[in-house]
């Protein structure tokens, strides 16, 4: 088993960053549109889906030896109505672009991706605990 961890840090009470181990941050924003400059963390989560999703499918493409000119994937998630306003439903919708690729193959690679290979896919099951502390300053 091995370990993961980020640390998000306030920077106003709609900003926030998150900053992995290695330094690589990310910005965060709850604003709305027009004054939002970064990702929410549902986009971020729809986000981390499509990319999770997208590796694996272009590394089988490739090795099925698969000519890609373009590769993307919308994520459309619907959001629950209620509090908290979780995803009720995620579609993923994979378009490759490939002078060789076979409309079969594809969804095969794109099915196995997501329901097999994707650590996002399979985490958004995953138990979640917690833990709160606070500290003086």
């Amino acid at each position: 088993m091995s370990k993961r961890n980020v640390t998000v840090r306030m920077k106003a009470d709609y900003e926030y960053e998150s900053v992995n181990p290695q330094g690589n941050v990310v910005q965060i924003d709850m604003y709305d549109a027009p004054e939002k400059k970064a990702q929410s963390p549902m986009d971020l989560l729809l986000s981390a889906l499509g990319g999770c999703a997208s590796v694996d499918a272009v590394l089988m493409m490739r090795k099925k030896r698969k000519t890609i000119t373009d590769f993307y994937v919308e994520v459309e998630g619907n959001r629950n109505d209620g509090t908290p306003a979780f995803y009720t439903d995620i579609k993923l919708m994979f378009t490759i672009v490939s002078p060789d690729a076979k409309e079969e193959e594809f969804i095969k690679v794109v099915a196995l991706s997501v329901e097999k290979y994707c650590s996002v896919a399979s985490s958004l099951k995953s138990k979640i605990s917690f833990s709160a502390h606070v500290k003086r300053p």
